[in-house]
């Protein structure tokens, strides 16, 4: 599995959590070590999105995936 499969593998595994409140996370990209996301649905709108990508979702991909430094969000506007 290469690693961007994996980053989605464990994208989908905080799916059903951002789901039951309303939210969702769809993966943009992976470049240069980031991974790139967009917050959807609920979630995108939520004033603790950023504080949810870097206190969960960076915190489950860079510790089980190495090759992954950070996660941004991006924001649609």
């Amino acid at each position: 599995m290469d690693t961007i499969d994996r980053i989605k593998y464990v994208i989908d595994k905080v799916r059903p959590f951002l789901i039951s409140d309303g939210g969702d996370i769809e993966f943009i990209k992976y470049e240069n070590g980031i991974v790139f996301v967009a917050l959807t649905g609920a979630c995108a709108n939520c004033e603790y999105g950023d504080s949810e990508i870097k206190d969960t979702i960076e915190s489950i991909l860079t510790s089980e995936i190495p090759e992954v430094l950070e996660v941004i969000n991006i924001v649609n506007e």
